[in-house]
C-alpha cells in the first residue's frame, strides 16, 4: 500500500532530481560561474528557498549524487562472510551497472566541473570527508565495530585515498567513455588495496 509518507518522499525525490537535471543543463549551456541559483530555480519551476532545502549551496548540486546511496544499498546485499574491501568493490561494480547512459553523462560532467571549477574543487574536500564517514559507517556495520574505531576509519580513508588517486585532472573528460573508464580505474585501485598494495 502506498502511504501518504511514501508519496511525499517520491515527490521530494522528483523535485530534487528536476533541480539537479536543470542545473547541470544550465551549467553545460551557460557555464558554471554564469549560472545562478535563481536561474536554476526558475528552470526547475521552484523558488530559490526550495532550491536551498534540497541543496545547501550551488556547489552541492554538482557534488551530491546517487552514487553513495546505490553503493550502500549494494553493499548491504553482499554476503556477510565477504571481507569489507571485497564487499566495497562488488558494491561499486553493482552501482556502476545501475547507471543509465544519461546518468553516466551526468557523472562525466560533474566530475569535470569538480576538477575545473575552483569553488567546487574546494568544497569537494568536504564531500570526500562526508563520503569517508558514510564508508566508515558501512564498514562498521559489517564488522561490528564503531564507525570511530581506528581500523575502520583507516580502511575508509584508504578507500577514499585510492579513489582520489585515480580521479585526478589528467583524465580526458571529452571522451564519452570517461565515466566508465574512471570506474574501471577505481576498481583496479581497490583491487590493489585489497591485495595489500604490492609493488
Amino acid at each position: 500500500m502506498i502511504t501518504q509518507s511514501s508519496l511525499r518522499e517520491r515527490k521530494k525525490a522528483r523535485t530534487r532530481a528536476a533541480i539537479r537535471e536543470h542545473a547541470l543543463r544550465l551549467f553545460r549551456e551557460n557555464g558554471y560561474q554564469k549560472t545562478t541559483v535563481e536561474d536554476i530555480a526558475a528552470a526547475a519551476e521552484v523558488s530559490p528557498s526550495t532550491f536551498f532545502r534540497y541543496f545547501p549551496t550551488k556547489e552541492d548540486v554538482v557534488l551530491q549524487d546517487d552514487l553513495d546511496v546505490r553503493m550502500l544499498e549494494a553493499m548491504s546485499r553482499q554476503p556477510p562472510d565477504v571481507a569489507p574491501l571485497a564487499a566495497i568493490r562488488a558494491a561499486a561494480r553493482e552501482a556502476l551497472a545501475s547507471f543509465s547512459e544519461d546518468e553516466l553523462a551526468q557523472i562525466r560532467l560533474t566530475t569535470e566541473l569538480t576538477l575545473t571549477a575552483p569553488e567546487i574543487r574546494a568544497r569537494s574536500m568536504d564531500e570526500f570527508a562526508r563520503t569517508m564517514d558514510v564508508i566508515a559507517a558501512a564498514i562498521s556495520q559489517r564488522v561490528g565495530r564503531s564507525p570511530q574505531d581506528t581500523q575502520v576509519r583507516v580502511m575508509a580513508g584508504a578507500v577514499i585515498g585510492v579513489i582520489m588517486s585515480v580521479t585526478m585532472p589528467w583524465t580526458d573528460w571529452s571522451s564519452e567513455s570517461a565515466a566508465v573508464d574512471m570506474f574501471a580505474r577505481i576498481d583496479e585501485a581497490l583491487a590493489l588495496l585489497e591485495a595489500g598494495l604490492p609493488l
